[in-house]
């Protein structure tokens, strides 16, 4: 390995352990798909959840040093800095009160029932 090589992959393992954003979704064969959403065509398949957190960021390393290598350009990682947690929505009035009525019906607020129900309908649950 020439010293060129040296300092691409460890540029490319200094850029891997940044907050980057994997989505992983079971696989029809039990085993486990997982991407890094910002880094196109950078996914692996596993057969259990241990080798897949291994060969993402090996996934991971290898993207970003072809990029270094290419000099192609390398989003910036999505920063959960970017989302304050805080967003107003508008609604019709209906729906307004069939939310209120849920809410009540479950013994939460319309606040904490909305919480859940996004983060059901999100996949976070």
């Amino acid at each position: 390995m020439s010293v060129t090589d040296i300092d691409v992959e460890r540029r490319a393992r200094e850029l891997a352990d940044q907050d980057w954003t994997i989505e992983v979704q079971r696989t029809e064969s039990g085993g486990y798909f997982a991407k890094v959403v910002e880094l196109p065509g950078c996914m692996t398949e596993a057969d259990t959840w241990d080798e897949l957190k291994e060969m993402i960021h090996d996934a991971l390393v290898l993207w970003l040093a072809s990029a270094i290598e290419h000099d192609d350009p390398i989003p910036s990682p999505t920063s959960d800095a970017r989302y304050s947690g805080k967003m107003l929505v508008r609604t019709s009035s209906r729906l307004h009160r069939l939310i209120a009525r849920a809410a009540e019906r479950e013994g939460v607020s319309m606040n904490q029932w909305v919480v859940e129900t996004l983060a059901t309908a999100a996949g976070d649950r």
